[in-house]
């Protein structure tokens, strides 16, 4: 971890252009040009990208698919398939991993790279651009950067420089850069403190930048000076080894050895239920999952799969009851029985829309919603309750 001093840091944010798009033209390049959405078309989908073409019209990701269909109705729609962009984004960080000191796995589809210190051997603009050449010449997607002294600074560089762009906003030029946007630019600005600093006459990152941190305080908490210290420029965050993040796991000892499968089945369940609540709330994908058993002679077995980034309760409970399954071959009492998460990246639930029931979706954000009010024990599916364990 880099504790260099952030306005000396070398930050490089790299982020593919319209990924699930660009992925799609690589194995049909008849699509190029023209103005595609992943979703779902059904009136509850919702829109998970959609290529630059399609957003000239007014379509964005998270747009419910009704209105992306109304505001361009010419659009072609494709389902979309998580497990081919999966491979992608792995194709992706495996290049970067073999060119780059230090990388952090930021999502699906981007990364940040500290190149600190290694300036003195590489122009660092240089070499993100021949590293930028090199997944488009390795992988035929294409990719932007942001170069700049932090991640949130290199981060909205790239966001103001794509599709195919490259952009670096060296220290001297931070405050430059950033007055003129919309506080919208800022990354995890929510929609609620948008328009409430927007009744306020705060539409501008200056204008952010001159108001008082106790007033920000005052209005908005901790996250008030959060957002100001954003506005200034200002981001001490290092960048995480993508290694760093590795899983999350829970496990359940018994109060008695037990043999009682449909009891452990609701055990699972319950236990994957506060894990998948757990990715959610911190913004987290995984794509392979863990489960461990240990049977009344401590013996401890354990089998892993792998599968598309997902966060949602279904697929993943259904994946810990078939591994449990071909894991309990010995028939004799259990002792305890573990799950984990891993090969966890930064991501939102909506990445998943097309591959998995709006019905679902929707169940798993009610619930949140209720857990978030009153605790993450406040409610479960009716599978996870029967414990006897």
């Amino acid at each position: 971890m880099n504790t260099t001093n952030s306005n000396d840091r070398q930050i490089i944010h790299m982020d593919q252009d319209a990924f699930f798009v660009s992925v799609e033209v690589r194995k049909d390049p008849r699509l190029e040009g023209l103005p595609v959405i992943i979703g779902s078309l059904s009136d509850r989908g919702v829109v998970a990208s959609c290529s630059y073409e399609a957003r000239k019209f007014g379509v964005h990701s998270a747009m419910p698919a009704k209105m992306a269909r109304m505001l361009c109705p010419h659009a072609i729609w494709i389902r979309g398939n998580m497990d081919t962009y999966s491979k992608a984004s792995n194709e992706i960080t495996e290049i970067l991993k073999e060119s780059v000191p230090l990388i952090e796995k930021a999502s699906i589809d981007e990364h940040y790279i500290d190149m600190t210190g290694m300036d003195k051997f590489h122009g660092t603009l240089k070499y993100a651009h021949e590293l930028k050449q090199k997944v488009i010449k390795e992988t035929g997607l294409p990719i932007s950067f942001g170069l700049s002294v932090n991640k949130t600074v290199s981060k909205m560089a790239t966001n103001e420089c794509k599709p195919n762009g490259e952009l670096n906003v060296a220290r001297l030029n931070v405050q430059p850069f950033l007055d003129p946007l919309s506080i919208r630019k800022i990354p995890g600005l929510g929609e609620k403190t948008f328009i409430k600093l927007s009744d306020m006459g705060i539409k501008r990152i200056h204008a952010l930048t001159l108001v008082h941190p106790d007033y920000m305080r005052s209005i908005l908490g901790k996250n008030g000076i959060w957002l100001l210290q954003k506005a200034k420029g200002i981001d001490n965050s290092p960048v995480i080894p993508f290694q760093e993040q590795k899983s999350i796991g829970t496990q359940s000892t018994f109060e008695n050895d037990s043999i009682d499968i449909e009891s452990i089945n609701f055990l699972l369940t319950s236990m994957v239920m506060d894990l998948a609540f757990q990715l959610r709330s911190k913004h987290k994908l995984a794509a392979c999952m863990t489960v461990t058993i240990r049977y009344a002679t401590f013996e401890d077995v354990t089998k892993q799969a792998a599968f598309s980034y997902t966060s949602l309760d279904g697929a993943l409970i259904r994946t810990a009851k078939d591994l449990f399954k071909a894991l309990y071959v010995k028939r004799v009492l259990i002792r305890l029985v573990g799950i984990r998460l891993s090969n966890l990246v930064g991501g939102f639930e909506q990445i998943d829309l097309y591959s998995q029931s709006e019905e679902q979706y929707s169940l798993c954000q009610a619930m949140d919603k209720i857990r978030k009010r009153f605790g993450p024990q406040a409610i479960k599916l009716a599978s996870g309750l029967n414990l006897k364990l």
